[in-house]
């Protein structure tokens, strides 16, 4: 397998959470190592006190529910998916099949230095024979602000060929919070998203109304601007999951000002009520990479 599509497979890999050779290489060179912090997403504890469940959207008035903007936002993500979610993929180039594995999990709304957020987790394991050139067993934590989903904190906990890494890293656009000794602190721009927040909150769009949404996406290493449009409401799409009719949403990657050419994404989104992740797909010179859902399941529904 060609260097670039090992390349174009860890990029797509960043879109569900499961990159990170670009930046081993780079810690291992400064000789960085920051120390391991996260929870498992079963018991999502510390980081800010003891997690714990919001009170139910129900319990406000609905008056007040209407007058609070954040509410609303809180409520739309909590009806889109819901803690316990678990999104299972399998990753394709070419004639390859299953060259890598992915989970993403949705874990519990809690209470993180005074906000609200939202835990995700991901998993990412190479298969062979992608694993016999390249091992990676890579965990990657999110823990996103439940009205926007702006990163708030973004660890990567990196085992690729042998070698481990544990990133933990406090996003401020302010550099007024202060990280603790174990956590890095890392300047971004307001608003910015870890690539986690950034799948969770393409779901979230009113595509009908919004014709295209522009975000910074903070991979643990670089900021890139990013840029999304629907490009077809009804595409068939055919993985292991299932038949679906989906939503095409066409990616654009911006570094420094400057598109990346080297792929053409797509990310295509059920037309279910909770445009489940079915399907994401790059078309490079040498081949088509397809990172497809494989399960889907949430508290009392699965398939």
């Amino acid at each position: 397998m060609g260097l670039r599509v090992i390349r174009v497979m860890a990029f797509l890999a960043l879109l569900l959470c499961a990159a990170g050779a670009y930046y081993w290489f780079r810690v291992r060179q400064e000789g960085r190592r920051p120390a391991f912090a996260s929870a498992p997403i079963a018991r999502p504890t510390g980081l800010g006190g003891a997690a714990h469940e919001i009170p139910s959207a129900a319990a406000k008035s609905p008056n007040s529910a209407a007058a609070d903007p954040a509410a609303v936002e809180a409520k739309k993500y909590a009806e889109l998916w819901h803690s316990g979610e678990v999104l299972e993929f399998s990753a394709n180039v070419a004639k390859l099949n299953n060259v890598a594995s992915l989970q993403v999990l949705t874990g519990e709304r809690q209470d993180f230095l005074g906000k609200i957020v939202w835990h995700m987790q991901a998993t990412a394991h190479t298969e062979n024979p992608l694993r016999m050139v390249f091992a990676l067993d890579d965990q990657f934590d999110s823990y996103s602000d439940g009205t926007s989903m702006a990163s708030v904190q973004y660890e990567m906990h990196l085992n690729e060929r042998g070698q481990k890494v544990d990133s933990v890293q406090r996003l401020t656009a302010t550099g007024r919070e202060a990280a603790p000794a174990n956590v890095t602190e890392a300047r971004v721009l307001a608003g910015t998203r870890d690539p986690l927040g950034m799948l969770q909150y393409l779901r979230s769009v009113d595509w009908s109304k919004t014709p295209e949404v522009r975000s910074p996406v903070y991979d643990g290493h670089k900021l890139y601007d990013v840029r999304a449009r629907q490009e077809s409401t009804a595409e068939a799409v055919s993985v292991p999951a299932g038949n679906f009719r989906a939503s095409k949403i066409a990616i654009r990657v911006f570094d420094n000002g400057v598109e990346m050419k080297d792929a053409a994404f797509a990310l295509y989104l059920a037309n279910n009520a909770w445009r489940t992740p079915v399907l994401i797909e790059a078309v490079i010179p040498v081949a088509t990479a397809r990172v497809e859902l494989v399960k889907f399941s949430r508290p009392g529904f699965k398939y």
